[in-house]
């Protein structure tokens, strides 16, 4: 179990990351991509990016990238700056500018578990040749397995991003590390993340805690080993429904454009005007009161939307949190 412990200046600083992080995203789908596990929500990913990896020419220059990313256990800090929370090229040039002293170490504690091929012994060396060829690879990889899906990904962390904004303006940054639970529990200053791989304590020492919701986060939550770095912890969100292609990168011709008008008159007005008012998250409550309808029409209503796919609903305590799904975002943009 990790237990990270929080003094009050630290609930202050405890925020979630703005959007879904890049580069956090590409480390664990090569975790994923590589395990044992077969979620059906990720089977058509795992199959899609396995059959183009066979195919392209360039994969071969990927073995050092997955041999750092294990599909179980220790994978290095360096791989995941905290930079990346500014964007994946931001991040990928924290990972060529890491010192030599954290590569070796890092690489040390990894080839005690996993065998490393020779250009690691490079790598830990520092040499800007090798890390370069690192950095290029994490780019490919992400040409090929991530960006054909980043709208999908996005959707599902922004969908986890308004669930989490909701939790912080019920109930403080306590109400939002109390609305982590199942993976985790929150009492008396100390945030449990259970079935975690190690024991220790992770002391925030006024630092905050950044919180990065991710889409390829399995089910335990994720933090850095070193204490020393800034603190972050990622855990999983909801999949909605798994991952496809954006349009025109293999799922087909791109849809065209439209109207509002147009998506009233496939919806009905009532409906296509709660599917835009769960554009940001929204409760049944609110859906009724914005609308001006009733509640039992607005449940109706997101009902249906749901049960179509274009809405997904988290229920806390007494409410219901609607937020879109991808295809629901789709139609919406459309």
């Amino acid at each position: 179990m990790l237990k990270i412990l929080f003094s009050s200046e630290d609930i202050l600083r405890t925020r979630v990351a703005p959007a879904a992080d890049p580069v956090w995203e590409l480390v664990l789908s090569l975790h994923l991509l590589q395990g044992r596990g077969r979620d059906p929500l990720l089977a058509d990913w795992r199959r899609g990016v396995a059959r183009t990896l066979r195919t392209d020419t360039a994969a071969s220059r990927l073995r050092l990238l997955f041999a750092l990313n294990p599909p179980r256990g220790y994978f290095p800090d360096f791989l995941t700056p905290y930079q990346s929370l500014d964007g994946f090229e931001v991040g990928l040039e924290a990972v060529r500018s890491t010192p030599a002293d954290l590569l070796r170490r890092d690489l040390t504690r990894l080839a005690g578990e996993t065998p490393l091929p020779a250009a690691a012994a490079a790598l830990a060396r520092g040499e800007p040749e090798v890390l370069r060829h690192l950095t290029d690879s994490m780019t490919r990889y992400q040409e090929l397995a991530i960006a054909p899906y980043w709208s999908r990904i996005r959707a599902a962390v922004e969908a986890d991003r308004a669930r989490r904004a909701r939790a912080l303006l019920d109930g403080g940054v306590e109400g939002l590390l109390t609305g982590l639970r199942p993976n985790m529990r929150w009492e008396a200053g100390m945030l449990e993340v259970l079935d975690y791989p190690d024991t220790r304590e992770l002391h925030l020492d006024g630092r905050g805690l950044l919180l990065v919701p991710s889409f390829f986060c399995a089910r335990t939550p994720v933090a850095l080993v070193d204490p020393a770095l800034p603190p972050v912890l990622v855990y999983p969100v909801d999949r909605l429904g798994g991952l496809a292609p954006e349009p025109g990168r293999g799922a087909g011709p791109a849809t065209a454009a439209g109207s509002r008008p147009a998506l009233a008159a496939l919806l009905g007005r009532t409906r296509a005007a709660v599917l835009a008012a769960t554009d940001a998250g929204c409760t049944t409550g609110e859906v009724a009161r914005r609308l001006h309808i009733s509640p039992a029409a607005a449940s109706q209503h997101t009902a249906v939307l749901r049960n179509a796919g274009l809405l997904v609903s988290h229920r806390d305590r007494n409410t219901v949190l609607h937020t879109l799904t991808p295809l629901g975002r789709a139609m919406l943009d459309a």
